[in-house]
This record gives structure tokens, sequence and C-alpha cells, in this order.
């Protein structure tokens, strides 16, 4: 293994930074993204349960927002609650907006990898083939060699830029799309918060 890296040039270093990369943020985003920690289901019952029994004070809604995003996103609603609905869904939104913006984190870096590392092979490809016919004008075709390497490198390059994009390209799609599910089941909890302190309709405890 050491010597096909060692084959692929120097254009393989930043091939296996990013493959290193997309292992890290595929391990921390797999460890963060647990909807039952960020979206407990339990706990619009618990916060339904003290608030009708009126002991939602203001250290249980300090609690409740170290608790988890959800209860980040509950708690900002909760402390705003008495200005009325429209505020209480604008203090909801402003947090729910952070909240997504810290499930989204690394993302990005994983669609810039995806997108980056098949043009990073690429442009190996394109170095080994510079080598290639640079080796046919000075020495001719004889030295078998010369081009062997060269091509080695364009064909190795390539491959490794490919292994490390497709799997980001994944990771990345599939990531987004477990951020996407745990934002609807957040937005369809505050729904239920809200309408249940500003509406007739009453919360169905988790």
């Amino acid at each position: 293994m050491l010597e096909i890296i060692k084959s692929g040039g120097w254009l393989m270093l930043p091939i296996l930074l990013c493959s290193v990369a997309v292992i890290a943020i595929f391990i921390e985003r797999l460890w963060t993204l647990n909807e039952r920690k960020i979206a407990p289901r339990a706990l619009l019952g618990e916060v339904w349960t003290s608030l009708k029994s009126n002991q939602l004070t203001t250290e249980k809604i300090r609690e409740l927002r170290d608790s988890s995003p959800l209860g980040r996103i509950f708690a900002a609603g909760l402390s705003n609650s008495k200005h009325g609905r429209e505020v209480m869904k604008d203090s909801i939104e402003e947090a729910a907006s952070q909240v997504v913006h810290d499930l989204e984190r690394f993302l990005n870096v994983l669609g810039t990898i995806a997108a980056v590392a098949p043009l990073i092979g690429l442009l190996g490809t394109v170095v080994g083939m510079i080598q290639v016919f640079t080796a046919i004008m000075l020495e001719g075709t004889g030295n078998a060699g010369v081009l062997a390497g060269g091509i080695s490198q364009a064909l190795i390059t390539t491959a490794a830029g490919l292994s490390v994009a497709i799997p980001a390209l994944m990771a990345h799609r599939y990531f987004q799309r477990r951020v996407d599910s745990i934002v609807v089941t957040m937005e369809q909890e505050a729904v239920k918060l809200v309408d249940a302190l500003h509406s007739d309709r009453r919360v169905e405890a988790a």
C-alpha cells in the first residue's frame, strides 16, 4: 500500500488528508446526529406536565435549555410565551436556526471534499501524462520504466481521488437527509407546544 501511495506522487498527500478528514467527520457526525439526544420523544410531554402543574420556573427553563437542542428551542419559546403567539414563534424560529446551523456543521466540508477530490485526482492524471510525453520527447519510447511510472501516477491519483470522493458524497447525502428528518421532527414538536399555549388544541404527551 505504501508503495502505491509513493507511486502516486506528491498529489497523493492532499488526497490522503481529504480521506482522513472524511473519516473524522463521518465518525463525529454519526455520534452527534443522534435523534434521541437531539429531539427526545418524551420532552414535550414533560414540558406540558410542568406547565399544567405550574412548576416551569426560570430554573427549569434554564435546565431545559441545556438538556438538548430541542430543549433549547422549547426554552426560547417558553421564555417569550407571555408576549403572544407571534413573538413566541419568532423566538422559536431564531433558536431553531441556530440549532440547524449546529446540526449542519462540517457537512459543507464533506460536500467540498466530494467535489475537490476527483479534481485532485484528475490533476494527478494530467501531471502523470505530462511526465510520460516529456520522457518520450527526451528519450523516445525505449525507456519503459519512465513511461510506466508516469502512467502509473496518472491512474493511481485518479483512482485515489474517486475512492475518497464517492464515500464523501454518500456521507454528505446521508447526513443531510438525517438533518432534514430531525428538523421536521423538531418543527412538529415546536408547533404542538405553541398550539398548546395559544389555542384550544391540547398537546399529546409523547
